[in-house]
């Protein structure tokens, strides 16, 4: 990284799985580096949604840099993922026929409940303990169930990752969502139901679904549910196959919690 900023740059690790984001300063500048980010993240700048793109340069290997404003900010907590500035962003985003249009580029291909529901199929058919369990039996006996009747007509740039560390606020007040590397083109209640099940109260949902632009639903409860129930048997998954037990075990209770509002508020 060092030869493409030229000399007096401190570069420094950013972290992450990937290992290719970097922080880098001057006397007189700071940039969030990262080696082949999406072409996606252009428009994100544009529509200000990530922190401003300064430049993008390629090297001789093929690698892309891009190069973004480092912001003095925080990534909001748990209590804060309740403030308007959240559903009005996420809003926005959903909102943004630009952001569709480069995504379907990208991507070209659309998250649908066939196929994800295929993908949840080969997953427990490849880990035993998935197959054994009584609990994913009956999750998967019901996403089955509600496949056919899941509605796709709207269909929305998702972030797909909306933990509360993706969600930064500038010292100005300005609110951004970062790590857009999952991404994908499917329902908006993909992220809806992950913000109201992870950080909202059950009795602030209609006025959080309010805020967002949106009228409460007993259809859009489950299209959520049956989302989060992918989702958490996913991460099941994952997590039992790393022998990572503290993460099995919570997903194990997510899904057995959401097991238990979709018969409670017959979903």
């Amino acid at each position: 990284m060092e030869h493409i900023l030229g000399e007096g740059w401190i570069i420094e690790p950013a972290g992450g799985s990937t290992g290719a984001a970097y922080y880098a300063q001057s006397n007189k500048k700071r940039l969030f580096l990262k080696r082949n980010s999406s072409p996606f993240l252009a428009v994100l700048s544009a529509q200000g949604i990530v922190p401003k793109l300064v430049w993008t340069k390629r090297l001789e290997n093929g690698d892309v840099v891009t190069a973004q404003q480092w912001l003095e900010g925080k990534a909001l907590n748990v209590e804060e993922m309740q403030h308007p500035k959240v559903a009005t962003l996420l809003s926005k985003i959903h909102h943004s026929s630009e952001l569709l249009d480069m995504l379907l580029r990208i991507e070209k291909t659309t998250v649908t409940p066939v196929n994800s529901l295929q993908m949840v199929k080969e997953i427990i058919e490849q880990n035993s303990q998935l197959n054994h369990s009584l609990l994913i039996r009956k999750i998967y006996k019901y996403l089955q169930k509600r496949v056919k009747v899941m509605p796709v007509n709207h269909t929305v740039v998702c972030h797909c990752d909306l933990n509360h560390h993706n969600w930064m606020l500038s010292e100005e007040g300005e609110l951004y969502l970062i790590d857009w590397d999952n991404a994908r083109v499917g329902d908006p209640a993909m992220d809806i139901g992950r913000i109201l099940q992870s950080y909202i109260p059950v009795e602030d949902w209609e006025q959080w679904l309010n805020q967002y632009g949106l009228e409460y639903s007993y259809e859009l409860m489950q299209r959520m549910h049956w989302y989060l129930l992918i989702d958490e048997i996913i991460g099941y998954a994952w997590a039992v196959q790393q022998k990572k037990d503290k993460e099995a075990n919570y997903h194990y209770e997510e899904l057995n919690q959401l097991l238990y509002q979709v018969n409670n508020w017959n979903l």
